[in-house]
């Protein structure tokens, strides 16, 4: 195990659940009025999204939204049709970086994109997180092409802030599981899935 990385026995991950939404606004908040985590949450409910959720002493500390008809930008989806992408990747709060859990949050999402049947998998890093490039590399993500990410939210005034931001999407080619590791995953997750209520 990693210099400083948690034990997996002491973080779990979870598909987010209805009841979680709260705790997620609660503990790692949206940047405006319109709580991001229950725009995801509609997604996953209308089969757009899987958003997994990591936990550690009942509270959770990161995210990572599943887009299964992927990246939104006409760019990388015309360089790679029909790969899967990881959104909404996140830590919090800071002093939990980089102990594991966002290599956690990728790695389950990766195993439900291969039982899917799903050969890769992307996501998008800006161009001046180079921590966050390094991560993802050693991790077997390789780039693509270069795209701009715009997104926007409300904030608490009314008032409505476009971001824009310079990425490049990088993507993973996915190695088959066998059925005993298929098998086990699916132990680990219904194993977290039984946590109670927060």
């Amino acid at each position: 195990m990693r210099a400083g990385a948690l034990p997996s026995y002491a973080m779990e991950i979870t598909v987010c659940r209805a009841a979680d939404v709260a705790l997620l606004d609660q503990y790692i908040g949206s940047p405006g009025a319109t709580s991001f985590h229950a725009r995801r949450f509609e997604r996953q409910e209308g089969g757009q999204s899987t958003y997994l959720v990591a936990w550690l002493d009942g509270r959770p500390v990161g995210h990572a939204e599943l887009r299964w008809g992927g990246c939104d930008d006409a760019t990388v989806r015309a360089a790679r049709p029909g790969c899967p992408e990881i959104n909404a990747l996140a830590v919090w709060p800071q002093t939990l970086r980089s102990r594991g859990i966002g290599s956690a949050l990728v790695r389950a999402a990766e195993e439900r994109a291969r039982e899917r049947g799903r050969t890769a998998i992307g996501l998008g890093v800006a161009d001046d997180n180079p921590r966050a490039a390094a991560l993802y590399a050693r991790l077997g993500y390789r780039p693509l092409t270069p795209y701009v990410g715009r997104w926007s939210y409300e904030d608490h005034d009314g008032v409505t802030h476009e971001c824009v931001e310079e990425l490049t999407f990088l993507v993973k080619e996915l190695v088959r599981t066998s059925p005993v590791q298929r098998t086990n995953a699916a132990v680990q997750r219904t194993s977290g899935q039984s946590r109670g209520t927060q």
